[in-house]
């Protein structure tokens, strides 16, 4: 008797629906196992997991040869979440369970050696699938059932062994649907943050700087001596960006289901994502791919910050890889078994010292590098790379007895709510324009339409290009980030103040900054 049983496998950020079909045939002198339909090895090594959990547990197969074919044959299926459905196939082929309905539910989950049912990857984008097909439940393994039950308007039934989905299909044994409130869940740890801005004693310019930055969702480069307090900023730009909406929030956990990234019992990811790799990463980690496709840092890092700790410390080829995606904010991935297009709409932070040694412009210690050490130290990050990067800003250390007396700093949540009111007034700027959002990504029409300099402006950044020798491509930033400053003030014109404040911010296009 053949059987068919519905699973799924993962394509990129989408599921496709695979059907398993079991049938047994005569075995002649051996009994065989085929598995057909392009599994990778994770599926063939299903053999031994299936038929040692259905024997534990008293499901003794004849002696008889199977075949199971995943249909559509021509798509490679990966992962270990097809054991559980092929046991219930198997099952049902040899009669172990009188069911007819099985076409109603979607069945996912590893299994172990005893029929314990265990997590996989990838179940949100599955549970997405499901509902839009019109099934009528989703068998998931228990660790995984808050992050599936996230989807309304399906049945997600959690367990912990295959004897819980026998005993349901059955009848004899019923297993409550989890449902979590999607919206109380996302809301309620909207705005909790581990590191707040009011921790940040001194360093005005510097949260000046990263306030600009997430009004405008600019790019930004930290520069400045060991320990002057470059990362332990970084970590606190999450705190002052807007909020996820919920749709963020989906694409977001999607992206972390299929990473394996969500920790047990999480449903949604409520706070912008936040990534670090190290400067030794590949550049397949930083975007993706492998034999077995997985998401990279820069799609971890979607609707959230990218942050480059040593930038020049990274290989040049990593850093180049980074061009395109900010620039166009998805990445197209393809090998030769598949062809992939994920989003990475992310902030780019970058950290770095000023030189080789660290103490260039240092107050205190003597820098030992000389000015042809530093460039080439600086020129380990191409022009173009730069181009892509708004904000440079140089942080100075805090003395010692600054700190001490410094009172507390201005809190996270209130430099997010002047941010949040200069990302409104972009929101109803672009709301006519595709694909544009915020002021960084302005394209130079729209630059002409919504940067309209008076003359003392003009002369001023006139001045400026020629005083600090600014390159031709410093000037489409400054523009951009005065726009933002604007914003930030409510100003509907940019003025020469707002100008000025911009210029501040190309500290690494002048000529004089490596002497």
């Amino acid at each position: 008797m053949v059987s068919k049983v519905h699973s799924a496998t993962l394509q990129g950020l989408d599921a496709m629906v695979v059907t398993i079909e079991v049938d047994h045939y005569d075995a002649g002198q051996v009994p065989k196992f085929n598995i057909v339909g392009l599994p990778d090895s994770a599926v063939k090594e299903s053999q031994d997991r299936v038929m040692s959990a259905l024997r534990v547990n008293g499901y003794k197969a004849p002696f008889k040869s199977l075949v199971i074919n995943l249909a559509p044959a021509d798509v490679r299926k990966m992962g270990s979440g097809f054991d559980l459905p092929m046991a219930i196939g198997i099952m049902r082929s040899f009669d172990f369970l009188k069911v007819n309905h099985l076409d109603r539910y979607m069945f996912v989950g590893e299994l172990g050696l005893d029929g314990a049912v265990l997590p996989v990857k990838g179940i949100l984008p599955i549970s997405i699938k499901a509902r839009e097909l019109g099934y009528e439940g989703l068998f998931v393994p228990k660790d995984n059932v808050r992050e599936a039950a996230v989807v309304n308007k399906l049945k997600v039934y959690g367990v912990s062994h295959l004897n819980d989905v026998v005993g349901f299909l059955s009848g004899v044994k019923p297993i409550e649907p989890t449902v979590v409130n999607t919206r109380e869940e996302f809301y309620s740890q909207l705005f909790s943050f581990d590191y707040d801005f009011d921790e940040v004693r001194g360093q005005e310019n510097v949260k000046r700087a990263f306030e600009v930055a997430a009004a405008g969702g600019h790019n930004i480069v930290l520069v400045g001596s060991p320990g002057c307090g470059k990362s332990m900023m970084a970590k606190r730009l999450p705190s002052i960006l807007p909020p996820l909406s919920l749709s963020e929030s989906l694409e977001t956990t999607q992206i972390h289901s299929i990473a394996g990234k969500l920790k047990k019992d999480t449903s949604l990811i409520s706070q912008r994502p936040f990534r670090s790799p190290h400067h030794t990463i590949s550049d397949v980690a930083l975007v993706g791919g492998g034999n077995t496709f997985m998401p990279g840092e820069i799609c971890l890092a979607h609707n959230g910050v990218l942050f480059l700790d040593e930038l020049p410390e990274f290989n040049r080829s990593v850093l180049e890889t980074l061009r395109q995606p900010l620039e166009d904010r998805i990445i197209t991935i393809s090998r030769a078994r598949y062809n992939l297009t994920m989003p990475c709409s992310f902030m780019l932070v970058a950290s770095m010292n000023p030189c080789p040694c660290g103490y260039h412009h240092h107050p205190t210690r003597k820098c030992a590098c000389t000015p042809a050490q530093i460039q080439r130290y600086m020129n380990k990050i191409s022009g173009p790379l730069m181009d892509r990067i708004d904000i440079q800003v140089e942080v100075e250390s805090v003395p010692f007895e600054d700190i001490a007396k410094a009172p507390k700093g201005e809190p996270s949540a209130a430099i997010r709510e002047r941010v949040l009111k200069a990302r409104q007034i972009q929101v109803e700027r672009y709301k006519d324009t595709r694909g544009v959002h915020c002021n960084a990504q302005m394209t130079t029409a729209l630059l002409q339409k919504y940067v309209q300099l008076d003359d003392a402006a003009l002369d001023l950044l006139r001045t400026a290009m020629k005083k600090f020798n600014l390159s031709a491509r410093a000037y489409d930033r400054i523009l951009k980030v005065s726009r933002t400053i604007a914003d930030l003030e409510g100003a509907a014109q940019v003025q020469s103040h707002h100008i000025a404040e911009a210029i501040g911010y190309r500290n690494l296009d002048r000529d004089n900054w490596f002497e």
